[in-house]
């Protein structure tokens, strides 16, 4: 049976301990918790650019995947939420920049409100490494 393991990037700032882990690995299963646009130190990016956000954290999510031995292609679904609605024309704008051809499964949500004001975009992904095409 495979092992779960924890997946680290030198590029993603990690919860503090005892919370909650940013992703795991098990055998080619790559889950990646919602992600938020934090800089490496802590900030808050791209505040008030709903696409700029989104743009930081598909950058997370590529860093998580290609550290857990993937590429970008390898994601199979994708969870995105928004705190309004008119912000998905960026934040899809953005989503163009990181995937092409078959895109992943994907969920848009529209929220009321996440964990910091500032904070317009979350997006959580799951990936098999090696199952996208070349």
């Amino acid at each position: 049976m495979a092992k779960l393991e924890r997946i680290l990037s030198d590029h993603v700032k990690e919860p503090e301990p005892g919370l909650w882990s940013n992703c795991k690995r098990c055998g080619e299963q790559v889950f990646i918790s919602g992600l938020v646009p934090l800089g490496e130190d802590g900030a808050v990016l791209g505040i008030n650019d709903p696409g700029e956000q989104a743009r930081v954290v598909f950058r997370m999510i590529q860093h998580y995947v290609e550290a857990a031995g993937g590429k970008m292609n390898d994601v199979v679904r994708l969870r995105i939420y928004v705190t309004d609605m008119r912000h998905r024309p960026a934040v899809l704008a953005a989503r163009r920049e990181f995937f092409s051809g078959d895109f992943p499964c994907s969920t848009l949500v529209g929220v009321s409100t996440l964990v910091d004001p500032a904070f317009l975009v979350e997006i959580d992904a799951d990936a098999i490494i090696g199952a996208g095409a070349d």
